[in-house]
């Protein structure tokens, strides 16, 4: 597979602009916004280079071919005919995941996957394997069988550099996405007052330090005929880091999670830059500098606790930000409304509803206050 081929990069729903726009500044020129996420043409490289650098995409899908197929048994035949191993190795075992549509001859999912199985295991050698390294997706919709491979492996908001995490944490590429919504570009210093593990502020730091997201980490492309080591290697070299041009601030009330974040921060890299203090978010103080961006994940009803007890929470966080943080601009993320207005901070309209831990959750933002 010499010639560009389609790369899907799985998106969070309600963030697809965020993604799209993340996705043209790394440089791919032809990002077109699809249901799901975002679509670009490309090569092998394109598809590592995307899972080091994306800080949004949940993972990189490659589309490396399709076929139609109106019943089982032609559905057998093309699978066998297709070239698996231009892509996939003999020696790595693979799992197949198939999902259709109604809208196809061919509806049971369970019976399309035995088929491509079994294509795979006779007619190519494949060894098929539950906990397999590589993972096929096959999508059957409107009798066209389209079939991609899952480059990425674990979910690209895994890091690879954050052990511990709190209760309902912030997903990376989530955090990373919902910076950008609220403008962070970077250069202005960040603080969080309910920081938890510290995962915003740990994404906004190399965000500015200019490290790349996938640096310490494995990738399930690593497992394909196509992949290059040394091409690879050298990918993973280029790039400059630099001190960050400001400071970043966490704070909780759990001194337990702010020893969290600080062992999460010094193993990603960026401890240095983060200052956590031990103090309860009514209690915030504004650093010396310029102002900047305030990003929390508060606790909510559906998420922790009693709702009606976290009403005064809101309050008092937005008081202090009231009084402290003139110039400053805010995103809050919940998923109620009222907890928001209690705050009493002058949140614009809300954008498109986010899912987040089985929730749907807004990013409430303010303008400079």
């Amino acid at each position: 597979m010499t010639e560009p081929f389609e790369i899907f990069m799985v998106g969070t729903p309600g963030l697809e602009k965020a993604l799209h726009a993340e996705a043209l500044d790394n440089g791919f020129a032809d990002a077109q916004i699809t249901p799901g996420g975002i679509t670009v043409m490309g090569t092998w490289e394109d598809v590592w280079r995307a899972n080091l650098v994306m800080r949004g995409a949940t993972r990189i899908l490659a589309r490396i071919g399709s076929f139609m197929a109106f019943h089982l048994a032609q559905l057998d035949k093309r699978a066998r005919k297709f070239a698996w191993g231009d892509v996939l190795r003999a020696d790595v075992p693979v799992r197949v995941e198939v999902s259709t549509s109604k809208k196809s001859k061919i509806y049971h999912a369970g019976a399309a996957t035995q088929r491509i199985e079994t294509a795979l295991k006779d007619s190519h050698a494949m060894t098929i394997a539950a906990d397999a390294p590589v993972a096929i997706k096959v999508r059957i919709d409107d009798n066209r069988v389209t079939i991609s491979v899952d480059t990425s492996g674990e979910s690209l908001h895994k890091r690879g550099h954050k052990e511990a995490v709190g209760k309902a944490p912030m997903r990376e590429t989530l955090a990373a996405l919902m910076l950008r919504e609220c403008g962070y570009d970077g250069v202005e210093p960040v603080l969080d007052p309910m920081c938890g593990s510290g995962t915003f502020l740990i994404e906004a730091a190399e965000i500015a330090m200019g490290l790349n997201p996938g640096r310490t980490r494995d990738f399930a492309f690593q497992h394909l005929a196509t992949f290059d080591k040394d091409i690879w290697q050298d990918m993973r070299r280029v790039g400059e880091t630099h001190a960050p041009a400001q400071h970043f601030y966490g704070s909780d009330r759990d001194a337990g999670a702010i020893r969290m974040a600080s062992a999460n921060a010094a193993r990603a890299g960026v401890g240095d830059y983060i200052t956590f203090q031990n103090l309860s978010a009514a209690d915030i103080k504004r650093p010396e500098g310029p102002p900047g961006l305030i990003i929390c994940n508060p606790p909510y009803g559906g998420r922790i606790g009693n709702q009606n007890m976290l009403y005064g929470v809101y309050a008092g966080l937005g008081e202090a930000i009231k009084r402290e943080f003139s110039g400053w601009r805010v995103g809050m993320v919940t998923s109620e409304a009222g907890l928001a207005k209690a705050s009493g901070l002058p949140f614009k309209p809300k954008g498109a509803p986010i899912p987040h831990g089985g929730l749907k959750v807004w990013l409430f933002q303010t303008g400079p206050l």
